[in-house]
């Protein structure tokens, strides 16, 4: 193991006697004011420096058991990230020296930037890697960085495809590394809460749930009327952002925060929020490491952008084996698709957001879950994956767990692109009797990624 990693293990279990769960470290096990110091911290390198590694960077810097080694990004620093503003490998650079400048009160310069993510995972310094790429280029990293030992933190939508989420979570589970998904809803108490309400069987057997998503393909990066071919910003590696994706000409529309309206790259807002509610939804099915039998009644409106191609708007069913239907659709307060999680049960309705719980009778509120029922707990994501990079226990959202729910968002996609409905094998993850639907299931990598993809499969 790790000297870091044993370090700050010996200290948890020399302040709590026997670690049996995930435990954040107790100041008086760290030292002075909780600080650890430098050589026996955690060393993380970020893969990814746009608007989301900005968010997450800034959680991890409040872990004082984390030492944020390395940035890497194919793109110096531009704008274009949301809400039009400024982002890339120097600027969430700056963001960490600035930090432990503040923390230290000396002058920081000693964050590495690369543009390559293999210098990441082939730096034996470093211990964890997060991935907060986009969704393309999830899966060859994610596998690389296990079979080099080093713990996971990757940014749902885990995987681009049903074909790559199976190999990130073989990937994971062959290497024994520690794996959380960035599907911090898991890490929310009103989700939490609901789903032990709806699993405690307090509240009657569960009969549907209901997913209402964003629709749209709203302009994140100000880059929406910027679809004409010009030349790549010299300080932006444009093939290496493409990487497995189809070659395609360069334009500020198809890069940067918007990545998410394409296809090649994304499933728009099915898979962009498709690893968060209905992830929630399979929790409270209790169907985490499976899945649906059936895709079913899926209807779409698609994207007419020069470029952008996902669905603006759309709405399949998910049936189960116990035959809980759960609907996914974009938010529509006239057709019943309330935002958030719904879950329908006999006794009434429970509705969870990340702020707030609402309920029909209001008195599922105040219902009370016996301490049997009580789940996973965690409530700080962040926290709760470096906890398990020292305890080695299982994360809140393991790559198994993101692989089967956002799954359920790739074949709603393939439902949809197709017209059809799907009889979905969750055992297999094959789609019964259906050529053109199992050719979806995954995409050609462009060379020479395919070959390095097909090396790490395991």
């Amino acid at each position: 193991m790790n000297n870091r990693r044993s370090f700050l293990k010996k200290s948890t279990l020399a302040a709590a006697g026997v670690l049996t769960v995930p435990t954040i470290i107790p100041a008086s096990a760290m030292g002075r004011n909780g600080f650890v110091p430098p050589s026996d911290r955690i060393t993380m390198g970020i893969i990814g420096a746009g608007n989301q590694a900005g968010n997450d960077v800034g959680n991890f810097l409040r872990d004082n058991r984390v030492q944020i080694q390395t940035i890497c990004d194919v793109n110096k620093r531009s704008s274009g990230y949301w809400d039009g503003k400024v982002a890339g490998r120097e600027f969430i650079m700056e963001m960490v020296n600035n930090s432990y400048s503040e923390k230290t009160g000396k002058t920081y310069k000693s964050t590495v930037g690369v543009t390559d993510f293999r210098e990441v995972i082939q730096d034996k310094s470093i211990d964890a890697v997060e991935i907060v790429t986009p969704d393309h280029w999830h899966a060859i990293p994610a596998m690389m960085a296990a079979a080099a030992k080093k713990d996971i933190y990757c940014q749902k939508p885990l995987a681009l495809t049903i074909e790559e989420g199976r190999a990130i979570s073989n990937a994971a589970s062959k290497y024994g590394v520690v794996f959380q998904v960035g599907s911090q809803q898991r890490s929310n108490p009103y989700f939490r809460g609901a789903v032990e309400k709806v699993r405690s069987g307090k509240l009657g057997k569960l009969t549907k749930v209901v997913c209402g998503l964003p629709g749209g393909t709203p302009d994140f990066g100000k880059t929406g009327d910027q679809t004409a071919t010009v030349p790549v910003p010299k300080d932006f590696d444009y093939d290496m952002w493409l990487g497995p994706a189809p070659d395609a000409p360069y334009c500020p529309a198809r890069t940067h925060v918007n990545f998410r309206w394409v296809l090649d790259y994304s499933g728009g807002q099915v898979t962009d929020w498709g690893g968060h509610h209905p992830d929630i939804a399979q929790w409270g099915i209790d169907r985490e490491i499976s899945g649906p039998v059936r895709i079913q009644n899926a209807k779409a409106t698609w994207s007419d952008h020069p470029v952008w191609d996902t669905a603006t708007e759309f709405y399949f069913e998910a049936v189960y084996d116990n035959d809980v239907i759960l609907v996914i659709s974009n938010t529509n307060e006239e057709k019943g698709i309330k935002s958030g999680v719904t879950f329908y049960c006999e006794e009434g309705w429970i509705n969870a957001n990340r702020h707030a719980h609402d309920a029909n009778p209001e008195s599922l509120l105040r219902m009370k879950v016996d301490e049997k029922d009580r789940l996973y707990t965690s409530d700080d994501h962040y926290r709760n994956f470096i906890d398990c990079v020292i305890s080695r226990e299982r994360t809140a959202a393991p790559a198994e767990f993101g692989h089967r729910s956002i799954s359920i968002a790739h074949l709603g996609n393939i439902a949809m692109m197709l017209q059809q409905d799907l009889e979905w094998d969750p055992v297999t993850e094959k789609v019964k009797n259906n050529f053109a639907a199992n050719q979806l299931l995954s995409r050609k990598m462009r060379d020479p990624w395919d070959s390095v993809f097909k090396k790490y499969l395991v």
